[in-house]
């Protein structure tokens, strides 16, 4: 897929943490949030995130999913499918990616998806996860896809780790 004329890349991540927010064996990944949702809000091509409180190191993490306080999700929005990609793959980022086996469980599902939204639109947290469901069960189509399903992206080619991995 192409980008097409007129929209921008929305991105969730879903993670379910070892333990809650406030606990010690997750405080490394906790207290890194707010460096590496700095570094992705300076990033060129990024548009917008979905935020909690604005308190100090929680990032999403506020926005729960159902009643479970260790599920944590990440929404943004991107002007292109590079500029994504860079951030991810490209940013101290990817070292906390490399390393998410050590605070979050590997999921038996995709817990990541990708779309198409119209410029100047903004997600919510129902229509991702409207979407995660859609990729979950139908596979990946024009309406929700995973990096696989971008045919730009080169980094994620390179650069991503095993798949077993989630």
């Amino acid at each position: 897929m192409s980008d097409p004329p007129g929209v921008h890349l929305a991105q969730l991540n879903v993670g379910r943490l070892l333990a809650p927010p406030e606990d010690p064996r997750v405080a490394e990944f906790m207290n890194a949030l707010d460096l590496v949702n700095d570094i992705g809000k300076k990033s060129p091509g990024f548009i917008w995130m979905m935020e909690g409180s604005g308190a100090p190191n929680v990032g999403n993490t506020e926005t729960y999913i159902g009643d479970d306080p260790q599920f944590v999700t990440n929404l943004t929005v991107w002007q292109d499918v590079e500029s994504l990609e860079n951030f991810v793959w490209n940013t101290v980022h990817r070292k906390f990616y490399l390393r998410r086996r050590e605070w979050f469980e590997v999921l038996d599902r995709m817990h990541l998806v990708l779309w198409w939204v119209p410029a100047g639109h903004r997600p919510d947290l129902a229509e991702a996860l409207a979407k995660l469901d859609h990729l979950n069960r139908n596979g990946g189509s024009a309406e929700a896809f995973g990096w696989s399903g971008l045919n730009e992206a080169k980094l994620w080619r390179t650069r991503r780790c095993e798949a077993q991995s989630a």
